[in-house]
């Protein structure tokens, strides 16, 4: 790896493609505040989706760890050749991470990413899909979608994706970034998200977060009626430990709630 510094001349050169999601973050201090948002060791792997012109990487780099990015965009190859030879040319989205990775020697895996926010889901659920040695990811997405993924029960933003989250992560909303930070200026705000990998118990998360999706099929239905085709009986019991009526709707019970109820059922 190796760093150089790239004149401003050579980052306006390059517009942002709107097919592409692309909202270049512009602002040092929201490059430093979201670089030094992890402690890395020097065994560890920083894992970029979407360097672009490499404004948040060349502070990535500079990191006393292992890098490697993920670049959709080949008229970044000119600009990011001047930070490092450690990326990787295509859509992050069609990779077999696994196999990428598979020459680095590491114990814990960072991924750093300023994200396009239609994908911010499929590239969450792609990187569960592998077996990594994933410790947290730090996420800049859109300010709405920041919320759901941290929500509390009780609260709108609640839903089927935050108790997804909750099963692997500890969730939490670290800042805001305005839109004045981007360059082109998006029509959203943004935060920057913080997602602690937990260790848990394994289940059939197939079944599991399939379950989850019936809990939360009709948020204007109790969990009574939306859970019809369950044993009931099983789901009270659960309900009743933590001091829950069977009248309660999904949006109203903590994630542990739900991983209690599908093992009680499941077993």
């Amino acid at each position: 790896m190796f760093f150089c510094y790239v004149s401003a001349g050579d980052f306006m050169e390059i517009s942002a493609k709107k097919s592409l999601g692309q909202n270049f973050l512009k602002d040092e201090g929201i490059l430093q505040k979201i670089a030094d948002s992890v402690e890395f060791g020097s065994n560890n792997l920083i894992l970029e989706i979407g360097p672009g012109k490499g404004a948040l990487t060349k502070y990535l780099i500079q990191k006393n760890c292992q890098y490697v990015g993920y670049e959709i965009d080949e008229r970044m190859r000119p600009i990011l050749s001047h930070y490092t030879d450690r990326i990787i040319f295509a859509d992050f989205l069609s990779r077999n991470i696994n196999k990428d990775l598979k020459n680095f020697s590491y114990d814990k895996l960072y991924v750093i990413a300023n994200i396009p926010y239609y994908i911010t889901t499929p590239i969450i659920e792609h990187l569960l899909s592998f077996d990594l040695k994933l410790s947290k990811m730090v996420l800049l997405v859109q300010k709405e979608v920041a919320l759901r993924f941290s929500a509390k029960p009780h609260t709108k933003d609640y839903g089927y994706f935050t108790v997804y989250l909750n099963y692997y992560f500890q969730v939490m909303k670290l800042f805001d970034v305005s839109r004045e930070c981007f360059d082109p200026i998006p029509n959203v705000e943004s935060a920057v998200v913080l997602f602690e990998k937990k260790e848990n118990n394994p289940i059939n998360t197939d079944a599991y977060f399939s379950f989850l999706k019936v809990c939360f099929a009709s948020k204007r239905k109790t969990l009574k009626n939306n859970l019809k085709n369950y044993d009931w009986n099983k789901v009270l019991c659960v309900l009743q430990k933590y001091g829950f009526s069977d009248n309660v709707r999904a949006e109203e019970l903590p994630s542990q709630v739900f991983q209690d109820i599908f093992e009680y059922i499941s077993a």
